[in-house]
């Protein structure tokens, strides 16, 4: 038996178990930096099936390692854990998780006969902070040989476009009054944010179609008859790589700054974690993980098949830069609903999600299989 057909076999004998994660994440669904029951639920299945747990890892809470291997070069796995606010795992986290997993048990029986130590890493905060460029800053990528994960989507595709972005919250501070009786002693904080709001979408007709800039009100006021003194809001800002999104920073405070003007307001910006960078897939891992993909019965397309403005972000952007990296997104026929909608949410615990992580784990496996049996560690780096 092959050592592909071996990690097949076994990745397909744990789908039960996988499953089960999957659907527990699902129900259980835990913010950035909160994941705590989803990093136990997670190294107890791996501990479970011999692989050497470290929990909590890289001065991170819900940061988690799981190893299998003692010499060689050094493979990691990424394991996404955290939900989004109000609508869960929207984002297939849970999937990911899962494939991840499947991967990870798929490899570590056959680790030594491969030559390479296997590190399946639980990463947490995606949706937010960017927990993964907290493990780069911790080391956790050091000597690292290479890093995968996968994503579900609306699109089998290997290399997706993902784009730099920076998270911002924002505040304005005005001064309450009564709204009818004495509305000239009060600073509205609220028309700041509106006026804040209007600013950056006049902005847009002067941006490039892949600089994207959305944002939120997270606090509008207390009441309709008192003039709002504090607002906060929340803001995203992309753009297709980290020069650009530098351009377009400047410009985007200044909406912010000349609204705080505009109302006799003061404003303040707070950037909330890590900026994420663009992401560069590895092209031979590209190459390999798409002919697996292929031979599973699931033809990879490749990122610049789709619309250019069909992109999201990840702090898997920040890893690809640091090692030969991965992040191949997989079709879970949602019927049509896309992350981050709450049908999405149903589809990620659906029969075709399972076959996303079965089909997600064994390419991810045999691409650590070919990279090993081919001895192409050093043409990763080329």
């Amino acid at each position: 038996m092959t050592m592909k057909q071996l990690a097949a076999d076994t990745v397909s004998a744990a789908m039960g178990g996988l499953v089960e994660v999957s659907r527990r994440m699902h129900q259980n669904p835990e913010l950035a930096f909160e994941e705590y029951e989803t990093a136990n639920l997670l190294t107890e299945f791996l501990a479970s099936r011999g692989l050497a747990i470290e929990k909590p890892a890289y001065g991170l809470d819900t940061a988690w390692v799981a190893r299998a291997g003692h010499s060689g070069p050094q493979v990691v796995i990424c394991a996404e854990m955290d939900a989004l606010p109000a609508i869960g795992h929207a984002c297939g986290h849970n999937v990911i998780a899962a494939a991840s997993l499947g991967a990870g048990i798929a490899l570590a029986p056959i680790a030594e006969e491969l030559g390479i130590r296997l590190t399946v890493l639980g990463t947490p905060a995606e949706e937010l902070y960017g927990g993964k460029i907290d493990l780069i800053n911790a080391g956790a990528f050091e000597d690292v040989a290479m890093a995968m994960m996968i994503h579900p989507a609306p699109h089998d595709v290997v290399d997706p476009t993902v784009i730099a972005v920076a998270h911002w919250d924002v505040e304005f501070h005005g001064k309450t009054s009564h709204a009818s009786a004495y509305p000239e002693l009060g600073i509205n904080a609220l028309d700041a944010f509106v006026q804040a709001y209007n600013n950056i979408s006049m902005l847009r007709q002067a941006t490039l179609p892949t600089d994207k800039i959305h944002g939120v009100i997270t606090h509008g006021g207390d009441a309709a008859n008192i003039i709002p003194h504090y607002t906060r809001s929340s803001w995203y800002v992309r753009a297709a790589k980290e020069d650009r999104l530098q351009e377009l920073i400047p410009k985007v405070r200044a909406c912010f700054e000349g609204a705080a003007a505009a109302t006799g307001c003061t404003v303040e910006i707070h950037p909330q974690g890590h900026t994420y960078t663009h992401m560069e897939a590895n092209p031979l891992l590209a190459d390999l993980y798409a002919a697996n993909s292929t031979e599973l019965g699931r033809p990879m397309l490749r990122g610049s098949d789709l619309p250019a403005s069909e992109s999201g972000s990840t702090d898997m952007g920040n890893v690809s830069l640091v090692v030969p990296a991965i992040h191949p997104e997989l079709d879970i026929d949602a019927g049509g609903a896309v992350n981050h909608q709450p049908e999405y949410t149903a589809a990620t615990v659906t029969e075709a999600a399972n076959r996303a992580i079965r089909d997600g784990a064994v390419a991810m496996a045999w691409t650590v299989i070919d990279v090993a049996e081919k001895n192409l560690w050093e043409d990763l780096r080329r």
